[in-house]
Formats: C-alpha cells, sequence, structure tokens
C-alpha cells in the first residue's frame, strides 16, 4: 500500500566536497573507480503531519590514502502525508522504499552534476540502488 502524500519541498541541506590540493584531485581522478557510494536514510516527524527525510550519499574511497577526494551531500524531502492514522509499518515502507524511488533519480543527477562541477567531468556512477531490497533486508 502506498501512502498518499503531497512533497512540500525539496533541498541540498548540506553539502561537502573535500579536494586537499592538486596532486589530491589528480589522485582521485587516477582512481576514481576505487570510490564507493553509500546512502544513508534518516527521518523526523514534524508537526501538521509532515516528515522530514534525509537522503545522504556519500562517494568516498574506502582505502587509506592521503590523496584522496571526499564528497557528501544531504537531500532533505519534506512530506506531507495526506491520510489519518497510517499504519507505522507502511510510513516505514514509505519512507525508506517508496519515496526513495520517487525521489532518488533527481538526487542522484544533482550529485554527478556537483562531482563534475568539481573537477570529475568524466564521472559515472554505477552502483544502482534496489530500495525494495534494501526495505525487506531492514524489516527482516
Amino acid at each position: 500500500m502506498t501512502i498518499k502524500h503531497q512533497i512540500v519541498l525539496s533541498y541540498t541541506k548540506d553539502l561537502s566536497v573535500e579536494t586537499p590540493d592538486a596532486e589530491s584531485l589528480i589522485y582521485a581522478r587516477e582512481n576514481i573507480s576505487k570510490y564507493s557510494l553509500n546512502l544513508d536514510l534518516n527521518s523526523k516527524f514534524l508537526k501538521n503531519k509532515m516528515i522530514e527525510v534525509e537522503t545522504k550519499l556519500t562517494y568516498q574511497d574506502k582505502n587509506k590514502n592521503k590523496n584522496k577526494t571526499f564528497f557528501e551531500m544531504i537531500y532533505a524531502t519534506i512530506v506531507k502525508i495526506e491520510e489519518e492514522n497510517p499504519n507505522k509499518e507502511d510510513i516505514k515502507k514509505f519512507i525508506l522504499c517508496d519515496l526513495q524511488i520517487k525521489i532518488y533519480p533527481e538526487i542522484e543527477k544533482i550529485f554527478i552534476e556537483i562531482l563534475r562541477l568539481s573537477g570529475f567531468p568524466d564521472i559515472h556512477i554505477n552502483s544502482k540502488i534496489d530500495f525494495n531490497k534494501l526495505y525487506n533486508e531492514r524489516k527482516n
């Protein structure tokens, strides 16, 4: 069951691009294939049946190397729930799965554009996220 809702607003809440120097940029460009994308979700209930959902993307090299670049973006989406007394489990599924399926393509597009404008013009992120699978893993 999909929760009846309205997206009130969405915006880039926090952004961090850390490239310490030119040497780090050159190293990162040469080793960008070793970088991995991580996703984290947080939510909090606001008044008037609204929820703030934060989708956090982190793109970084997991290796212990001093010449690395770090990217992080927190994208906030404010959603108004238009149903009376929705089931808690339905709300969880909505936040972790249904809403993310709806908003993630735009978030990823913004994030990739930021990476390109930060000195990585040829960047492509190939990790597709299966939100249904993530939801089912968390549920079990």
